[in-house]
C-alpha cells in the first residue's frame, strides 16, 4: 500500500517501511500494522521519535532499523538476484502521466511497480 501516512490503510499491514527521516511517522506506522507487525526504519538518519502510548507496541509489534550497507553490498545483492528466479512486473507511464500512475497505484490497477519514463 502506498498512500498518505496520516491515513490508516484499508486493512492492517504486515509491515511498514519508513524511508523518510521523520521520527513522527513511527507512531503512525505502528497504528497501521497488524498484531505482530513490524515497522522498519530504512533511512540512514531519523529525527527524534516522539513518546507514544504502549498500546501501539502491545501485541508483539516491532520497531527495527536496517544496517547501513555499502555500494559493494548492493552490487553483491544485485549479482545474486538471477539465482532466485525473481519475475518482476512493471507498468510504464510517460512522465506527463505521473498523476495517473499514482491514481492507478492507489486503486490497485496493476501488479508490481509503476515506472515513469522521461
Amino acid at each position: 500500500m502506498a498512500g498518505d501516512s496520516t491515513q490508516l490503510p484499508p486493512r492492517p499491514l504486515d509491515a511498514a517501511i519508513i524511508f523518510a527521516a521523520d521520527g513522527n511517522l513511527i507512531p503512525l506506522a505502528l497504528r497501521a500494522v497488524r498484531k505482530g507487525g513490524r515497522v522498519v526504519c530504512a533511512g540512514i538518519h531519523m529525527s527524534t521519535i516522539p513518546a507514544f502510548s504502549y498500546d501501539l507496541l502491545w501485541q508483539e509489534r516491532e520497531i527495527v532499523s536496517v544496517a547501513n550497507l555499502t555500494r559493494q553490498d548492493g552490487i553483491d545483492f544485485l549479482e545474486s538476484v538471477p539465482h532466485w528466479h525473481i519475475t518482476t512486473h512493471t507498468t510504464s507511464y510517460p512522465l506527463q502521466r505521473a498523476n495517473e500512475a499514482l491514481a492507478d497505484l492507489r486503486a490497485g490497477r496493476f501488479d508490481g511497480a509503476a515506472v515513469l519514463i522521461p
